[in-house]
């Protein structure tokens, strides 16, 4: 199974500009992403099954890891590679309990502190968001975090760490050069005007260091 590492796309309706969420995910992975995250925070999970679905067939095409956010139940009926939990979530240690050993756990995390808490937990990677200012995100539950404390997660933990929030081609290096394994993004790539070409700006950035 490939890694958490370099471009980790988050797909969600709402940032696509009206256009298909499915089609945004198969641009972004032809542009090299290597983590799809599914994430809307609108339906019921039954209507979002069968772009869940399509996202994990994509993905699977690619050899990408295909993550559904919040909702456990969904990743496991799509056959998902894993659930990224936040922090008003299912506590990662109750659902380790019941998903096979290989499922990825991710946790939305905000220092050092609360990383080693959600890797002694059992979490698989941690994010640390939010690292730049953001719209993307719900304004009463974002936390602001810094490029200084994405350095301060990776020396804390030995999981992968992922980067979030406000992430874009301007800003990459930075985030990069502190550590991360993965950035994630939203805006950036679901937002743009050509998103498979972002898509491949953003991955020229790993691949460059």
């Amino acid at each position: 199974m490939p890694g958490i590492k370099g471009l980790y796309v988050i797909i969600d309706p709402d940032a696509c500009r009206g256009r298909s969420a499915v089609d945004i995910a198969r641009q972004a992975l032809a542009g090299g992403a290597s983590v799809i995250q599914w994430r809307d925070k609108r339906r019921e999970k039954g209507d979002q099954l069968p772009d869940a679905r399509a996202i994990r067939k994509l993905c699977a095409d690619h050899d990408a890891l295909f993550i559904v956010n919040d909702h456990v139940d969904l990743a496991l009926a799509v056959g998902a590679d894993g659930v990224h939990l936040g922090q008003h979530d299912l506590p990662v240690e109750l659902v380790r309990a019941f998903v096979p050993a290989w499922f990825i756990t991710g946790v939305s995390t905000n220092n050092a502190e609360e990383a080693r808490s959600a890797v002694e937990r059992g979490a698989s990677y941690a994010a640390i968001g939010s690292v730049f200012p953001t719209p993307s995100k719900e304004p009463e539950r974002t936390r602001a975090a810094s490029v200084e404390r994405v350095g301060e997660v990776k020396a804390a933990v030995t999981v992968p760490v992922v980067a979030i929030g406000g992430i874009n081609e301007s800003n990459i290096d930075e985030v990069i050069a502190a550590g991360a394994d993965a950035v994630a993004v939203i805006s950036a790539v679901c937002g743009a005007d050509d998103p498979k070409a972002a898509a491949a700006a953003l991955c020229h950035k790993y691949e460059a260091r």
